[in-house]
């Protein structure tokens, strides 16, 4: 998650299982990354806002 191009993505990232998985993920990232990944994909943020 840390590397790769952004239209890699949905090539690799099963969107469901990433936001379903995404507040444990989150727990395991640094604060950078786990800010970026979430400034891009809004979905995510809210997932975990809605998981808190």
């Amino acid at each position: 998650m840390h590397e790769g191009l952004r239209e890699d993505l949905p090539s690799y990232l099963n969107r469901d299982l990433l936001l379903q998985l995404w507040p444990v993920l989150r727990t395991l990232l640094g604060h950078t990354v786990r800010t970026v990944w979430e400034d891009a994909f809004p979905q995510l943020a809210s997932r975990t806002r809605a998981g808190a």
